[in-house]
C-alpha cells in the first residue's frame, strides 16, 4: 500500500514539474520518460541472460510506443504508460520476481497509471479547445 501511495505521489510530482516548466513540449517529455522506464528492468535483469533478453525486448517495444506516441498522438503515449503498468503487474509471470526490488511492481504501476490518466486528460482538454486558426468566410 505504501509503495502505491509513493508511486502516485511520484506521478503527481512528475506531472506538476512539467506543468511548471511550460516551455517544454509535454508530449515529447512524457515520451522520453516512457523510453527510459522500460530500460529499468534491463538493469535489474543483467545477471540472468534469459531475463535480460525478455527485458531488452520489452524495453525496445516501449521505445517504439513512445516514438509513435510522440509522432502520432497522445492516445498512443497513454496506452504505452498503461501497458507498462500492466507489465509491472505481470512481470512475475515471465521472470523471477526476485530480480526486481520488493514492491517495485506496485510503485511503478501506480506511477504509470497516474501519468497515463493525466495524458488522457491532457488529450481530452486539447480536443476541447477551439481552433486557433482564423476561419475564412466565403463572400
Amino acid at each position: 500500500m505504501i509503495a502505491t501511495i509513493i508511486g502516485i505521489a511520484g506521478g503527481l510530482s512528475t506531472i506538476s514539474l512539467f506543468l511548471l516548466l511550460k516551455q517544454f513540449d509535454k508530449q515529447l517529455m512524457y515520451g522520453l520518460i516512457l523510453c527510459g522506464i522500460g530500460f529499468l528492468y534491463v538493469g535489474f535483469a543483467w545477471s540472468d541472460p534469459q531475463a535480460l533478453l525478455i527485458n531488452a525486448i520489452q524495453a525496445v517495444c516501449f521505445v517504439f510506443l513512445a516514438y509513435f506516441g510522440i509522432t502520432k498522438g497522445l492516445n498512443l503515449l497513454a496506452a504505452g504508460y498503461f501497458l507498462h503498468g500492466i507489465w509491472d503487474l505481470v512481470y512475475h509471470m515471465f521472470q523471477d520476481a526476485n530480480l526486481i526490488p520488493p514492491h517495485y511492481d506496485l510503485f511503478c504501476m501506480s506511477i504509470d497509471f497516474t501519468i497515463g490518466l493525466y495524458i488522457l486528460l491532457l488529450n481530452y482538454t486539447r480536443s476541447l479547445k477551439p481552433s486557433l486558426k482564423p476561419q475564412v468566410r466565403e463572400s
